[in-house]
């Protein structure tokens, strides 16, 4: 049962920041499908993690070399299957290539861990964009959100989707440190299984956000009585 006295305190304190209600769980579902789909869908998803947890599962059972091999096979039997499921062939490709750097990586150094190397600076690039689109008055969770959503051209004068955005930007800033953060950790305990666990659930998480914010910005974009400025 739900709590009239906390509906009514979260009501207030929407109020007082001016943030629109909370999307309701079906939209946000439907978003969170279709995002899924620009993905490939769950065989896309676990095409995309199949070279990691292989690379991973192989080193701790026989060691780096044969990891090496299991790597590179499950990366062209994930490149084959994206490029038969029609996906695009720039994505596949571009999978096939960050599972070569990152087994290139880890031959170089010699560890496993090195893997994640390559991937662990990918959060660190986008905490930087993120704080620099906020600083110039451009957050990027508009930038990409914003032209999917059917949103204004010029959405950073409409009040409620500028603050959206905001909030979604400042959201993302603090999901990328969390991993970046998780990723450093684990890679100085040189722990290969957890930080594929973080790499896989990673991508996840971000999806859910992309699609919340998805869904708020139409609802924004939508209120009658939301102006410009």
């Amino acid at each position: 049962m739900r709590d009239d006295r906390t509906d009514g305190w979260s009501a207030v304190a929407r109020d007082v920041l001016g943030l629109p209600d909370p999307p309701d769980h079906s939209a946000v579902r439907m978003a969170a499908d279709r995002t899924l789909d620009r993905v490939g869908g769950p065989v896309g998803l676990v095409a995309a993690a199949a070279p990691t947890v292989a690379f991973v599962a192989t080193d701790a059972a026989a060691g780096l070399g044969p990891a090496f091999v299991a790597v590179g096979v499950t990366a062209l039997l994930a490149c084959g299957v994206r490029l038969a499921r029609r996906e695009s062939p720039g994505a596949a490709v571009a999978g096939l290539l960050v599972a070569g750097v990152c087994a290139a990586v880890a031959a170089l150094v010699g560890e496993a861990r090195g893997f994640f190397l390559p991937t662990t600076v990918v959060p660190a690039l986008f905490v930087l964009a993120y704080l620099v689109s906020l600083v110039v008055r451009r957050p990027l969770m508009g930038v990409i959100v914003n032209p999917l959503s059917g949103g204004p051209r010029h959405w950073q004068r409409h009040p409620g989707l500028r603050r959206t955005y905001v909030i979604s930007t400042l959201v993302a800033v603090l999901l990328a440190t969390a991993n970046l953060v998780v990723r450093v950790v684990f890679y100085v305990a040189d722990e290969p299984a957890v930080l594929a666990a973080v790499q896989v659930g990673s991508s996840t998480v971000f999806a859910l956000h992309f699609a919340v914010t998805l869904v708020v910005a139409r609802r924004v974009a939508a209120q009658p009585d939301a102006g410009t400025t």
